[in-house]
């Protein structure tokens, strides 16, 4: 307690307050504590630099965020934060990082409930990317390099396999598939040509938003450490990878294991609402193999992490990361026998021929 005591003292609008300290939530990268005061909460996190090797850059397009784009115009918070009394928003304390946050009220959910907090969701996520298009995407720095280049997450698979002297028989079939995917990889990279950079989040995940208590409305959009230049796909395709899929990525239940069109369906009306005054055609039609190629990337990293050695994702068991990379494989298979159905709902919702 000594320690957050001395850490919060370097931010003056807490001075003078009495306040409790617990610890909060189950995330995975970041420490987390929840400060209490009579008539205010705050979020004070302990910034973890061995997975986000550039707090710098998140410090600056945090800046960037607050400064050229006006949060008070969303219908949802945007916590980004707080500046200490040196004006950084990173407080360096016996050499570790820490940041402090307005406290947002609310629930956040592992796996939607029903099919409207699906099209909740991707609205709150196409809504951000409107309000954000008009501050300069350039100005943004790569948080983490490369993040979401499918080719370059291709190439990297191959260094890998061409460094594997013996595979069995499953893990071939797997990296055959994975290979065969460079159609996809090309259509990706005339989509980089093509569409203009935006500020994206990179993180879609369900559990990157709190819903109000009554899960009928988006209360903020949260972990902002993401935030960078990139395209639309990737906001939509992550949502996609991680909403509409039947199965979570550690699950090895492969008969039931499916791309839900009718979650797709909820997912791109509400990501549509949100986007369509600012979306030229080619995003549009971006949005088309944005499963497909969210979906592809985490499955090539799977498998790429699998040949090295399970060096950087955690594992339960020596081949979970192949199990992965299988989940995403039947997972990608899926969307793509359902091109021509999902290209339906797409005309249908977008009033576009592809």
């Amino acid at each position: 307690m000594e320690q957050i005591s001395a850490i919060l003292k370097q931010y003056s609008f807490l001075e003078g307050k009495s306040y409790q300290c617990h610890t909060f939530g189950s995330g995975l990268i970041h420490g987390t504590y929840l400060i209490e005061s009579p008539d205010s909460k705050f979020i004070l996190q302990e910034f973890n630099n061995s997975v986000f090797k550039y707090p710098e850059r998140i410090a600056h397009n945090h800046f960037i965020m607050g400064e050229k784009g006006d949060v008070s115009k969303l219908p949802f918070a945007l916590p980004l934060p707080r500046l200490n009394n040196s004006g950084d928003s990173l407080t360096n304390f016996e050499g570790k990082l820490y940041r402090l946050f307005d406290f947002v009220k609310g629930v956040t959910l592992q796996e939607i409930q029903n099919s409207n907090q699906a099209c909740l969701a991707a609205k709150a996520y196409g809504v951000f990317a409107e309000w954000a298009k008009d501050i300069p995407a350039s100005e943004m720095k790569e948080s983490i390099p490369k993040f979401h280049r499918l080719d370059w997450r291709f190439e990297n698979l191959e260094k890998a396999a061409s460094e594997e002297r013996s595979l069995g028989k499953e893990e071939k079939e797997i990296l055959d598939y994975y290979f065969s995917q460079k159609t996809l990889v090309e259509s990706y990279k005339e989509f980089l040509t093509s569409c203009p950079k935006r500020i994206t989040h990179n993180d879609t995940k369900i559990n990157n938003l709190i819903f109000e208590e009554n899960l009928e409305k988006v209360a903020a959009i949260i972990d902002l450490d993401t935030l960078m230049g990139g395209l639309l796909l990737y906001d939509f395709g992550d949502l996609i990878r991680t909403v509409a899929c039947s199965e979570v990525e550690t699950s090895q239940n492969w008969g039931n294991l499916v791309h839900r069109p009718e979650i797709f369906e909820e997912l791109l009306k509400g990501y549509w609402e949100g986007v369509r005054d600012m979306a030229t055609n080619e995003e549009a039609k971006s949005l088309l193999i944005a499963g497909e190629v969210m979906t592809c990337i985490m499955g090539l990293r799977f498998l790429t992490d699998h040949l090295q050695g399970n060096i950087y994702y955690k594992v339960a068991y020596p081949l979970q990361n192949l199990h992965r990379a299988k989940n995403q494989m039947i997972f990608l298979k899926s969307q793509q026998e359902q091109r021509s159905q999902l290209k339906n709902i797409w005309s249908k919702i977008t009033g576009l021929i592809g």
